[in-house]
């Protein structure tokens, strides 16, 4: 169940949707759904990361958010270059993941507490920076990166596999990948092996950044529009997908692979409910449940493990 579970449940919504909907299974609806999925997905990939070290980053809804701002106001405010106010924007995210990567690794904060003050700070200087009015007027040529298409593929899809690729690299070639998964298991027993675990820590909670800032690139991309809302809540929908790709909230097990699953279950589940007529209300209800029974499933996993 803990290696094929994650795959029969997709499956299981996919053969639900088609037979309920008419519009489900269409080519276009298809590429909409994977488009949909590409900023959950990109910034599952750092939530993976923090999980895997026993963590969480409960702020990255937050920096989406900021960066959303910041690269809308150096844009149309400041008349900055794309490239250059999108290279201003990630430096803010990937410094933000860091910081709290540093507060935790130092002053031994707890990373729930650590970052849920990150997420009311940025939201609120998001609101700060914009003045709470959403921010229009960016060079048509930016536009590409959130609506473009290469062939029939959305560009922001693209970046999502590459992304993910890297992610899968990451932890299974490399010896950072590694030590994710050692500092997760057993924190005290990895320091005493030699690894450096603070490093470890600033490492991820940084990547952790660097994706939520692309993923709020992309978002403002397909807007169009900076807004200081852009990424509220984000952060539980990350999380439910991560947790539903068999990633332990505990640390030290998961797989990028099961991940994917995990992303394209949350895009499947809202493109469907929304095909359905269901109310966004009923929508919030259902997606807490997906989340209660990921970790449910993820404590009894745990239990039977001990028991055994």
């Amino acid at each position: 169940m803990r290696k094929y579970g994650i795959f029969v449940a997709l499956l299981v919504l996919i053969l639900f949707f088609t037979l309920t909907t008419n519009a489900f299974l269409t080519f276009g609806n298809l590429i909409n759904v994977t488009r949909q999925i590409s900023m959950l997905g990109i910034t599952s990939v750092g939530m993976a990361f923090v999980l895997l070290l026993g963590g969480i980053d409960l702020s990255v809804g937050s920096q989406i958010s900021l960066v959303n701002i910041i690269a809308a106001w150096f844009m149309a405010k400041a008349g900055l270059n794309p490239v250059f106010a999108i290279l201003i924007a990630l430096t803010v995210s990937t410094s933000v993941g860091f910081l709290n990567g540093w507060i935790i690794a130092n002053i031994k904060m707890p990373p729930l507490i650590v970052t849920l003050a990150s997420l009311t700070i940025l939201e609120g200087l998001a609101y700060i920076i914009s003045g709470g009015i959403p921010i229009f007027g960016f060079p048509k040529s930016f536009s590409v990166i959130g609506q473009g298409y290469i062939s029939f593929i959305p560009v922001p899809v693209i970046i999502m596999i590459i992304i993910m690729l890297i992610g899968a690299f990451i932890l299974n070639k490399t010896y950072f990948g590694r030590h994710f998964y050692a500092v997760g298991g057993n924190e005290e027993a990895a320091e005493l092996s030699g690894i450096n675990v603070k490093r470890v820590k600033y490492l991820v909670y940084s990547l952790s950044g660097l994706f939520a800032g692309i993923a709020g690139i992309l978002m403002l991309s397909r807007t169009n529009s900076g807004q200081a809302i852009a990424g509220k809540g984000f952060e539980l929908d990350v999380l439910t997908a991560v947790v539903l790709g068999g990633v332990s909230i505990n640390g030290g097990y998961g797989k990028m692979f099961h991940v994917i699953a995990g992303v394209l279950i949350m895009g499947v589940l809202s493109n469907g409910l929304v095909l359905m007529n269901v109310s966004q209300y009923y929508q919030l209800v259902i997606k807490g449940l997906v989340l209660l029974f990921a970790v449910g499933f993820d404590s009894y996993q745990k239990y039977v493990v001990k028991s055994s």
